[in-house]
């Protein structure tokens, strides 16, 4: 039934003339008008070594927004929004996590990085170098999924077989092909190559 039902309704409790009484008088509790906007709350964030604010409408809001629209940072992606493809993935706290169903709310007082911050344009990280150097990438778009999830996993296993390496990107979706190439480059990071 619309708003436009419950206008000039007799109750009991006398005539309910919008939606936003009907509600308070249901509900028994105030109801902000659509109008109303509340305040954004600046959150603090480490981000890639620095301590940041942000300030955003809903605390829950994906992690993965937060980076690229607040902080300018385009590593992360958004492929699926449900966690299944691995382009949004970031480390916190060194483990490779899916951003676009992290609520930035849990992240807390935790240590983000993005592919932006294992590296520079000058300065790649050991693991961005051999993706360069086994040309992993083709269409790219994945390639921020599979070099953090690698980075991560290499920082828990220095010297992984070749099955290992594929069974920790099982789960980051490349549609281009290029596993052979990306495996490949685990193993040039991995062996310091």
């Amino acid at each position: 039934m619309s708003c436009a039902a419950f206008r000039n309704v007799r109750t009991l409790a006398g005539e309910i003339n919008s939606c936003s009484q009907l509600s308070e008088r249901v509900y028994n509790r105030p109801v902000f008008p659509f109008h109303t906007i509340m305040p954004a709350k600046p959150i603090p964030l480490h981000v890639n070594g620095k301590l940041t604010r942000v300030s955003v409408d809903d605390p829950d809001t994906p992690l993965l927004y937060v980076l690229r629209d607040n902080l300018g940072l385009h590593g992360p992606r958004f492929g699926c929004g449900l966690g299944q493809c691995g382009s949004c993935t970031v480390h916190i706290d060194g483990n490779a996590v899916r951003s676009c169903v992290t609520p930035l709310s849990s992240v807390g007082k935790k240590k983000v990085v993005t592919l932006e911050g294992l590296g520079s344009n000058g300065k790649p990280a050991a693991i961005q170098e051999a993706f360069i150097t086994e040309q992993a990438a083709q269409c790219g778009y994945c390639i921020n999924g599979m070099i953090m999830e690698a980075a991560a996993f290499l920082g828990k296993n220095k010297n992984p077989s070749e099955a290992q390496i594929k069974q920790a990107l099982a789960e980051n979706l490349c549609r281009c092909g290029t596993h052979l190439r990306i495996v490949r480059a685990v193993q040039r990071a991995a062996t310091g190559a």
